[in-house]
């Protein structure tokens, strides 16, 4: 912020920025990553992330060889019950102490197999707690802030659901797989809407979702080309309606938020319109769906809406020094590594951020990079389940 605005930044919010910024220090370093990838099996993942601050997270309960529990009974006596793995150490221990002890298998239970999708979860129950707890601290207008941060989670969530139940799955088992930010009461519902008009009447129109479906209401039939439609129209006017929220914040958090805000919009654009290539979307349709900022607003815009192919995106992109220097990267042939040269650059953004002070960027910047952190955990985990650790590193983005 500039001027008399750092005065009063501490007021209110001085607290919460130094918890985040004490918490980045607990992001995994290219150290930890190196080890990672080194792991012969998700037993060692895990072992090592239990030296990190996901340990607490990590632990499954699991009851040791040998358990104790004492208690008085009814009569006044000291009952001990012991929980053993084996049948030798409960013939032991009734050797020892025949009267008082009682052998039981109470409390005992096998630790259950380690599957990716349960390192997963507890990383993101870590990154739910946080950002609850930054949510329970914060005031206006810093907690509008961070309710704008789960809107993209929400639209993720919501066409989960429409998918899934598109092509008659569980409801049940696509709630498990929805975001924990992204859920609102009325999700489940979502699965009884057969068109856009319904989705919106009958379920989202009291979530924070409504003002963005002023341009997704048609009576068509949810399809999978509609949904994907539906998807990126959602998505363009809640990053538009974000941007605008920011810069009314004005400051450092309008300069720093809007900076990545443009490079999400610009991003967006980019795979619309690879994604879009030898579809049925017309170069109208693909125009309709980019954000309406960004670096390559409006004349970007333009040129991506005629691409025909992957070399003339790069084209375009090309003619935009901080975009340049990403397709550089990558040889031509090569599209499938740019996600990962985009998160690269996104990374080192969300890093800057926390170069200045006294503005709400950082909070951001802290949930993407765990985010991040998340994504390259699951990458890692499926390779060394799926013994490819030849592809290991291919995917991991190393935070600092």
């Amino acid at each position: 912020m500039y001027g008399w605005e750092m005065l009063s930044f501490n007021i209110h919010d001085g607290f919460l920025e130094a918890i985040v910024r004490g918490n980045r220090s607990g992001l995994l370093t290219s150290a930890d990553y190196n080890n990672l990838c080194q792991c012969e099996n998700l037993d060692d993942i895990k072992m090592h992330l239990t030296a990190t601050e996901y340990g607490p997270y990590l632990q499954n309960g699991e009851i040791p060889a040998l358990l104790v529990i004492g208690y008085l009974s009814r009569a006044g006596a000291t009952v001990i019950h012991y929980a053993a793995r084996s049948a030798a150490v409960r013939a032991s221990l009734l050797a020892i102490r025949p009267v008082q002890i009682a052998i039981t298998d109470w409390g005992f239970r096998e630790p259950s197999p380690l599957h990716t999708t349960t390192i997963v979860e507890k990383c993101t129950l870590k990154l739910v707690d946080e950002y609850k707890h930054m949510m329970c601290q914060a005031t206006e207008p810093l907690s509008t802030f961070l309710q704008y941060i789960t809107y993209g989670h929400m639209i993720d969530n919501v066409v989960l659901i429409v998918t899934g139940t598109l092509h008659e799955r569980d409801v049940n088992e696509l709630l498990e797989k929805c975001h924990p930010l992204g859920m609102f009461d009325s999700i489940a519902s979502l699965a009884v809407a057969q068109n856009m008009r319904e989705l919106y009447r009958l379920v989202l129109v009291d979530t924070p979702l409504a003002p963005y479906f002023s341009e997704c209401i048609t009576s068509e039939d949810l399809d999978d080309m509609n949904i994907e439609i539906m998807r990126n129209t959602l998505y363009k006017a809640y990053l538009e309606d974000f941007y605008k929220f920011c810069q009314k914040l004005g400051g450092a958090t309008a300069e720093i938020m809007c900076d990545l805000l443009s490079f999400e919009a610009d991003r967006r654009a980019v795979n619309i319109t690879i994604n879009s290539i030898g579809t049925e979307l017309t170069r109208d349709d693909r125009r309709k769906l980019y954000s309406n900022f960004g670096l390559l607003y409006p004349y970007g815009h333009e040129e991506l809406a005629v691409c025909e192919d992957v070399d003339q995106v790069r084209g375009v992109m090309e003619k935009y020094p901080p975009y340049q220097a990403i397709f550089s990267k990558i040889s031509y042939g090569e599209s499938q590594m740019l996600d990962k040269a985009f998160y690269e650059e996104e990374v080192k953004r969300l890093c800057l951020s926390f170069e200045q002070q006294f503005h709400y960027a950082v909070f951001f910047a802290y949930i993407r990079l765990r985010e991040q952190e998340i994504r390259n955990l699951m990458w890692i985990s499926e390779c060394v389940a799926q013994n490819q650790k030849n592809r290991v590193h291919d995917s991991v983005v190393h935070l600092f």
